[in-house]
């Protein structure tokens, strides 16, 4: 009980006084009640011709009422039931966002049916929680908008509007200020797309809220262009969602608060400059933190949308540095690597966050080499737990103890302190962390990439600790252990890696699981060694010479 309590004591120690009062609220009544906006209702815009993204890979229906989402399929019987929760939160969430809908192989007369359907037969319940009810008043919106995507009557239109505007009213009065963070941004940016999508008093008061987003915006996107909870997927969901607004911005622009376009427009630029911080050369995101693949559009597609908009990416001011969210991407000859060089933030919501701190992945050419683990789930329990620790991510574990007070499937208490040292741009880096639970070792690692070597020195300083040190591996990586100690890599394409592994570490293969996407599991090869009092250690990765 009292280690509980210290726990607690830690994890709320962080929290804003709004989200104390939030957290307190929710716990007395977290039913919301939909309501109308009083007055005059607002009226729909009707003139626009915009085009947006489609919806993510993970979500369609397929022939039958097959819906999958996540990875998970449910099959319906013959409507979908609207208050399905059997495979957990996270998927209902999905349900009703509703990005399934935006398929583009799905007949825009079905669509609206599902629409409707939504309408009429989900007059309470999940889908009125706040965070659903964003992401769906802009996969809703963004049909509309689109011609063709939304084909309704008369009367349909005006049950449409009714419940758009319904949606926008109850979410501007229940924004989710105990959570903050991405839930508060994508709260406050579809109430304001809604004010822009509606004319009339009531969309005023939903636009004045431009102003609280853009303080939002502000701290929510660091003067790096990152994303404060540090994962390239909600990075790179949330920059979506950032030229949505713009686009429609744009196209009301006398309708759009003075400096709504500008906010948006710097901040797209900044955001672009970012996730190609995070980007492998394959393409994709890197997985560190909660990242998965197929949740967010890929990169290529995000900068394609920038560039449709005019929005040209903005590095930013240091090569290959993200200061502020910590993470650094040094590149040279065949080789990439993207390292975490932070700890778990924002400090009042490092919900997302895992024990990454000195972690990193390598890809060599266009193939991945070193890879973080993912994310399967939500749900609090083993696999939320294995994708959030020490030992799943390529950094040290020391003491057999976690970097940080990792707990239920959101929750940080105690957290560690990592500090970036030194940088030469795009080349090396310097950065150290010293676990919650063991301040006085510090363990120290440098990161060197040049076009033949990738070179790695850990340090373990201060009070000397056994350490485990591990190197999570893409699939399909085969591993062949020599003396001295090596490790001989033979990657997917029939490439071989040599990796000189630290000599004062026994070392094994193990396997160990590896999510890409929510709801797969697969298992790879992992390099582990033990080492009974680690001081120093050094990795090299070579390819052979010809």
């Amino acid at each position: 009980m009292t280690r509980r309590l210290g726990r607690l004591a830690r994890t709320l120690s962080h929290l804003r006084a709004s989200q104390l009062w939030g957290q307190l609220w929710h716990a007395v009544d977290a039913r919301i009640r939909p309501v109308e906006p009083s007055g005059t209702p607002p009226e729909l815009w009707r003139d626009g011709a915009l085009e947006f993204l489609p919806g993510p890979a993970h979500a369609r229906l397929e022939p039958g009422l097959r819906l999958r989402l996540i990875r998970r399929q449910v099959t319906f019987d013959e409507g979908i039931d609207w208050d399905f929760a059997d495979e957990g939160p996270l998927f209902a969430y999905h349900l009703h966002q509703c990005d399934w809908l935006r398929q583009p192989q799905l007949a825009p007369e079905r669509r609206a049916a599902f629409v409707l359907d939504w309408i009429e037969g989900h007059r309470e319940g999940t889908g009125w929680d706040p965070h659903p009810t964003s992401l769906r008043l802009l996969s809703w919106s963004k049909l509309w908008l689109t011609p063709g995507a939304l084909p309704l009557g008369s009367s349909d239109r005006e049950r449409f509007a009714r419940s758009l505007a319904s949606q926008a009213e109850t979410l501007s009065r229940n924004l989710e200020l105990r959570l903050g963070a991405n839930h508060l941004f994508s709260n406050l940016l579809s109430v304001v797309f809604a004010g822009l999508l509606f004319d009339g008093p009531a969309a005023d008061a939903w636009l004045a809220r431009s102003r609280a987003f853009e303080a939002e915006l502000d701290e929510q996107i660091g003067p790096d262009g990152a994303h404060y909870e540090r994962s390239p997927m909600y990075h790179a969901l949330l920059l979506e969602n950032v030229l949505d607004l713009l686009q429609l911005a744009r196209a009301r622009r006398a309708r759009a608060p003075g400096s709504l376009v500008f906010s948006l427009e710097r901040a797209a630029a900044r955001m672009l400059g970012a996730l190609a911080i995070w980007t492998h050369p394959d393409g994709e995101i890197a997985l560190l933190g909660d990242a998965a693949f197929e949740i967010a559009h890929p990169p290529e597609l995000l900068l394609a949308y920038a560039e449709r908009l005019g929005v040209e990416p903005r590095a930013p001011e240091t090569a290959g540095l993200l200061k502020e969210a910590g993470f650094a991407r040094l590149a040279a000859g065949p080789f990439t690597l993207i390292a975490s060089v932070g700890g778990p933030a924002p400090p009042h919501q490092p919900g997302h966050a895992h024990c990454d701190a000195l972690a990193f992945e390598l890809s060599v050419g266009r193939e991945r080499v070193v890879t973080d683990t993912g994310v399967a789930e939500y749900i609090p329990g083993a696999l939320r737990d294995v994708a959030r620790a020490t030992r799943s991510h390529a950094t040290i574990e020391v003491g057999g103890r976690e970097q940080a007070e990792l707990w239920s499937a959101h929750r940080v208490g105690g957290r560690p302190r990592v500090e970036l040292v030194q940088v030469d741009p795009e080349r090396r880096v310097e950065a150290t962390c010293a676990g919650w639970a063991t301040p006085r070792s510090v363990h120290r690692r440098v990161f060197r990439v040049t076009p033949d070597v990738v070179e790695l020195r850990d340090a373990l300083e201060g009070q000397l600790r056994p350490a485990r040190l591990c190197l999570p591996l893409a699939p399909g990586v085969e591993v062949r252990l020599e003396t001295g100690p090596r490790a001989q890599l033979r990657l997917a394409s029939g490439r071989d890696l040599a990796v000189d592994l630290p000599v004062s570490a026994r070392w094994r293969v193990e396997r160990t699981p590896y999510f890409p996407t929510f709801g797969a599991h697969q298992e790879r090869a992992c390099l582990v060694g033990e080492s009974d009092l680690l001081a120093v250690g050094e990795w090299r990765f070579r390819l052979p010479t010809s």
